[in-house]
């Protein structure tokens, strides 16, 4: 490493983990980053620069971090190394020990990598990391993915402190552009080509707090974008999934029939334990709001199985609660230790093994349900935005309400809509 770090043509690459907010970060560093004269690293070419983004939600996503900064140390060993993202907030120095790894770049500094990058040396100071309850700053990004969706990060951070989750820790207090400054990014991916954008956050309902507005408010300015675009709403918790967001989605031809909404677990006694917002009646009626005004509409749920305090007799109750609800599929998290979190000062705990049992029983409801789901759907006509991805020479697309399908490859038809009647041949379960 030498001062004055010329950035023209040289050669960036980027490794993201975990969530799609990451994503969208990863996406506006990489804006930056060309702006300046970088230039995205091919397939088999040496980097000069390496850029890590973290992710931290677990033991496992810790692990997978560490083992992408090594492998990419291995394929670039004379590039810059520059991990970011939660891990790197949350545990930088264990990060700084890694080899390979120049800079480590916490929540507040992530997108000044190019700062960083201008005047680093062989006397440059490994971890910048402030702490997180200074940052109030708030960076919109948007980003594609290999697909045909677009990625709108609304919203950063959150206020809630969950006793199983260090989220807070990592990225600070809830915070948001304006709706006008959110509007204004989507209409520029749609100008770049932007077919269907799903919106992001840590905590989207929780949109507006440091503005002054709400998530409603935003729901219905992108509605009225007069253009062919399509939204999707990303992760929003029950208590802030009001039923007037539910009913006004009925009615949009923008804002599509598919939610996602955590319930971590499927009893009252646990969702205490986990300091939640909600009981589970309310969950209920939230799944039920929805089914009566979109029969049709998707429902993902998040779960969390194994926390402390989660006996053998509260997870079967979890259990019959989350096969009584008309959801669609449920993405399932099989709970870790993690440090500075109210969790562990709960005395019951699970084997790792009885948390493997119980994620194993909830993948196979969650099969379930999918298939129920799916087949319900077949007879059906939905608009399908057809993807780039192929398989087997078949196409992939998903419907409004996010069904897969696939169909004989096409390159005319991606990233365009097309009506498409579901059968049990096109239906795609994974």
């Amino acid at each position: 490493m030498t001062d004055n770090f010329v950035f023209n043509n040289k050669k960036v690459a980027f490794h993201t983990l975990g969530c799609k907010l990451n994503f969208a970060e990863t996406s506006a560093i990489g804006k930056k980053m060309k702006e300046e004269g970088f230039v995205k690293a091919k397939t088999g070419e040496q980097a000069d620069v390496c850029v890590v983004n973290t992710c931290s939600v677990t033991d496992i996503a810790d692990r997978k971090s560490r083992q992408a900064i090594s492998r990419l140390n291995r394929q670039h060993p004379n590039a810059i190394m520059v991990v970011t993202g939660c891990y790197a907030q949350l545990k930088p120095e264990e990060i700084a020990k890694l080899e390979g790894v120049d800079l480590v770049l916490g929540a507040s500094e992530k997108f000044s990598v190019l700062d960083y990058l201008r005047n680093i040396s062989e006397n440059t100071e490994k971890v910048h990391r402030n702490s997180v309850k200074r940052v109030r700053e708030f960076k919109p990004s948007c980003s594609k993915d290999d697909r045909t969706r677009y990625f709108l990060k609304v919203q950063d951070g959150c206020d809630y402190f969950c006793t199983y989750c260090t989220i807070p820790l990592a990225r600070g207090r809830s915070r948001n552009a304006s709706v006008a400054e959110t509007v204004a990014m989507a209409e520029e991916a749609i100008r770049d080509g932007a077919r269907e954008i799903v919106l992001t956050g840590v905590n989207i309902g929780d949109f507006g707090r440091s503005t002054g507005e709400t998530f409603f408010e935003l729901v219905k300015a992108l509605d009225q974008i007069d253009a062919q675009v399509r939204f999707r709403i990303s992760s929003i918790e029950p208590n802030l999934l009001s039923d007037e967001i539910i009913e006004y989605v009925a009615t949009s031809n923008r804002i599509m029939p598919h939610f996602h909404i955590p319930l971590q677990s499927g009893t009252n006694e646990v969702l205490k334990l986990m300091k939640r917002k909600y009981n589970r009646e309310l969950f209920a009626h939230k799944v039920a709001k929805i089914k009566e005004l979109m029969p049709h509409a998707f429902i993902g749920v998040d779960v969390i199985v194994g926390v402390h305090g989660e006996t053998t007799e509260l997870f079967e109750e979890s259990c019959h609660f989350i096969d009584s609800l008309k959801i669609s599929q449920l993405h399932v998290f099989t709970y870790s230790e993690r440090a500075d979190t109210k969790m562990l000062e709960i005395d019951q705990k699970n084997s790792i093994s009885e948390r493997r049992r119980r994620s194993d029983i909830l993948h196979q409801l969650s099969e379930k349900k999918t298939r129920s789901f799916y087949n319900s759907q077949i007879g059906l006509t939905y608009p399908v935005l057809w993807e780039s991805r192929s398989h087997d020479e078949q196409m992939m697309g998903f419907s409004s309400n996010y069904v897969k399908v696939s169909a004989p490859m096409d390159k005319s038809k991606v990233n365009t809509i097309e009506y498409i009647t579901i059968s049990e041949e096109n239906i795609v379960i994974e």
